[in-house]
């Protein structure tokens, strides 16, 4: 017998094989299957020194400790990839052969449709030029800054990074994901105006015509004012197109033009370098320059979507001219970014030949540039430059086919018919067909579910009466919405001694709530003047992202106790008390709604969220991986329906289990014609079938409520027990 221990390289990771020469190469390849999924059929092992190839028990008792393990499917894949990605490549450069002579023919028919007339150019681009100048004003910024909850988009920002495991982001990081936030906030804090509301009465109106506009409207740049009859009291109301930011940080309303205005002047107002984009086919929208990922991205404030730029083209069905970015230093053409259909594009773009336009925008630029000093313009050259190269450079990419983009949201659906920017499908919305693996960061969701048991076995202990465990738990609740409302970095409350009621029971109670107060990373200590203070023990990102989980795990205990018959020793039990929640795997599935319905919100413990399907209403599946692949039994598991739409509540499923990583599966249980009937409504399942070991976990949904008219499946939560 010889023990030897192999470190076995399989593509970037490595693992530790205690072998006994004795057993065989064949129990050898067992091992290294448990480790990676890979069956010993599938196998192929080289010595990492040599290459040689590991072909019998000889060769593991005199190779090198360092192995290295190739997949046999894997390299069939590779094959086969490489022959598809030889026919895509060939099919490319025969469509690109032919878009690069379609522009050629329309840079042909430009030069006899194209006046070469700067005049009409120029008169689109300079008004725009002077708006974008007023976002430098520091009163405009110091007045749009004072309109924003910034702290609680800071902390929005942070738990968002937080979610994927990054509690120590860098700036450039936080700016990226507080960007997005004070994007979302926008979204919902701003209004459309199809037609106003009447002043008179609030009822509807309809447009009368246009109105000359008074003194204290052109005073804001409102060269334009619609006029719009009450349909109830025939009031006349005026809507004036207003074209300075600061009076729309104060009316809080209009079409594209003033969202897009006053937007672009908010992301001036906390330090983004910031573009207005007009877009010649009537459409604003914002683009600010990201660090973190090296490149100017797309930001569309009406809709709230971001770095889409392909969205109007795809989504809208836009026929786009020209799309031109102007910022306080240069106005460029980006058309290209919006396009992958530059030959069309290029035959409507009749204004004024390309050398012109080039020419008009590159005055225009030096104008802008000319106090700025030699080192600042070469900075800025050089990044022009390199955003050219890039827009040149994706121009001809192949178009994702599995992105699915919307059309417009914004604006009323007759309106957006007529534009013919309706788009094909109306709920639709930026989603991939697929998704990658996901790290689930929910360890704080299970602490908080286990922090719930040695409060429960007071109630029982005590011979608590249900009214009084939930009088407890609701005086529990009010100590922590205290403490949320209190500034996330500072969370502090204090809670005075008590000598009667549900009071004093907590009081008395406060040991029992000692692990879920670690659970929201806080500490709890009475002070000298006989009052208990409650406070940050750590992270304060921390207490942000478990404090939601608590408020909704606290909602469901407080609903289970009511429906109790009475607390006893037979109440500890599941699912009042969710203990071994599995947490920390890897998610897998098979699409998932982006940014706001991605798989690991089907487990991050809170309500706040949920995993949405595009294409799941027929048919789709969600896999979850267990940390360090170790086993465990299920013997429970919760689903949760969403916050919206019942149609899309999964209806049939199948739950299955794998002790191998995924490589095999064996069924756990089976579910039809579930009906979710509330929101947020939690349904619990025992596993009948016990006694199965598995490392992996598979749901295949295969039916929703309703897929007549409906094409997606959502999920609240989805929450996994173990025995322990």
């Amino acid at each position: 017998m010889v023990a030897r221990k192999f470190l076995v390289r399989f593509h970037d990771s490595d693992f530790d094989v205690d072998y006994d020469t004795d057993d065989g190469l064949e129990v050898f390849k067992f091992q290294v299957f448990s480790l990676t999924s890979i069956p010993p059929e599938e196998q192929k092992i080289f010595g990492s020194d040599d290459d040689q190839l590991v072909s019998d028990d000889s060769d593991l008792a005199s190779i090198s400790d360092r192995l290295r393990l190739v997949s046999v499917t894997d390299e069939v894949k590779q094959e086969e990839n490489s022959v598809d990605q030889n026919v895509e490549l060939a099919m490319s450069d025969e469509e690109l052969a032919r878009m690069l002579q379609a522009e050629e023919e329309a840079l042909v028919f430009q030069q006899f449709a194209a006046r070469e007339d700067r005049s009409q150019m120029e008169a689109r681009i300079r008004p725009y030029v002077d708006q974008v100048l007023m976002y430098e004003d520091p009163n405009r910024q110091d007045a749009a800054r004072k309109t924003v909850p910034v702290e609680k988009l800071e902390e929005k920002a942070l738990v968002a990074l937080a979610k994927e495991g990054n509690f120590k982001p860098t700036k450039s990081e936080e700016d990226y994901a507080f960007l997005l936030q004070l994007l979302f906030w926008f979204k919902q804090s701003f209004r459309w105006v199809n037609a106003p509301s009447c002043d008179g009465c609030g009822s509807e109106t309809v447009g009368s015509g246009m109105g000359t506009a008074l003194s204290s409207e052109t005073l804001y740049g409102a060269s334009r004012v619609e006029l719009y009859r009450c349909t109830i009291c025939s009031r006349t109301t005026r809507f004036p197109r207003y074209n300075d930011p600061l009076k729309l940080l104060e009316t809080r309303r209009g079409r594209c033009g003033e969202w897009a205005n006053c937007f672009t002047l908010y992301c001036r107002a906390f330090g983004y370098e910031s573009r207005l984009v007009l877009d010649f086919t009537d459409h604003v929208w914002t683009e600010c320059f990201s660090p973190s990922l090296g490149r100017w991205m797309h930001l569309d404030p009406c809709e709230g979507i971001y770095d889409n730029p392909l969205l109007y083209e795809k989504g809208w069905k836009k026929k786009l001219d020209y799309a031109i970015a102007i910022a306080k230093d240069g106005v460029y053409d980006v058309t290209k970014r919006y396009t992958r259909k530059w030959h069309e594009v290029l035959s409507r773009r009749t204004i004024t030949p390309e050398p012109i336009l080039s020419t008009i925008l590159s005055n225009i630029r030096r104008e802008l540039r000319q106090n700025l000093t030699s080192q600042v313009i070469a900075t800025l050259e050089e990044r022009d430059r390199n955003e050219a190269a890039a827009i040149e450079r994706d121009l001809h990419s192949k178009d994702e086919a599995s992105i699915s983009l919307p059309g417009r949201q914004s604006g009323a659906k007759e309106w957006r018919i007529s534009r013919s920017e309706f788009g094909s499908d109306e709920i639709c919305s930026p989603s991939s067909s697929s998704c990658p693996v996901r790290k689930c960061v929910d360890e704080h969701v299970t602490k908080i579910y286990n922090a719930f048991f040695p409060v429960i076995s007071h109630f029982v202990e005590k011979s608590c009466s249900k009214s009084r465990a939930v009088e407890v738990l609701q005086i529990f609740r009010r100590i922590l919405v205290d403490l949320k409302n209190s500034p996330f970095r500072r969370r502090k409350t204090s809670i005075n001694s008590v000598s009667n009621g549900a009071q004093y029971v907590f009081h008395q109670m406060l040991p029992s709530f000692s692990q879920l107060f670690d659970a929201l990373s806080l500490k709890c200590e009475s002070n000298a003047n006989g009052k208990v203070d409650i406070y940050l023990a750590d992270d304060p990102v921390k207490t942000s992202i478990a404090l939601p989980v608590l408020f909704h795990a606290l909602d469901d205990v407080m609903h289970n106790v009511n429906v109790l018959y009475n607390i006893n020793k037979d109440s500890l039990s599941w699912p009042l008390l969710k203990l071994n929640r599995i947490c920390s795997g890897l998610a897998l599935a098979s699409g998932e709604e982006f940014p706001f319905g991605i798989i690991t919100s089907a487990f991050d413990g809170t309500r706040l969220s949920k995993w949405e399907e595009p294409n799941g209403a027929r048919g789709c599946w969600i896999i979850y991986k267990v940390l360090d692949n170790k086993m465990h039994e299920l013997v429970a598991y919760e689903l949760m329906s969403a916050n919206d739409v019942p149609e899309r509540d999964p209806k049939d499923w199948v739950l299955e289990g794998s002790d191998d990583g995924g490589s095999s599966w064996r069924v756990l249980d089976k579910q039809n014609s579930q009906m979710f009937k509330n929101r947020f409504e939690r349904r619990a399942y025992k596993i009948a079938s016990v006694g199965f070991l598995a490392n992996a976990f598979r749901f295949r949904f295969l039916a929703v409520r309703d897929a007549r008219e409906n094409n997606r499946l959502q999920l609240g939560s989805i929450d996994l027990y173990a025995r322990s």
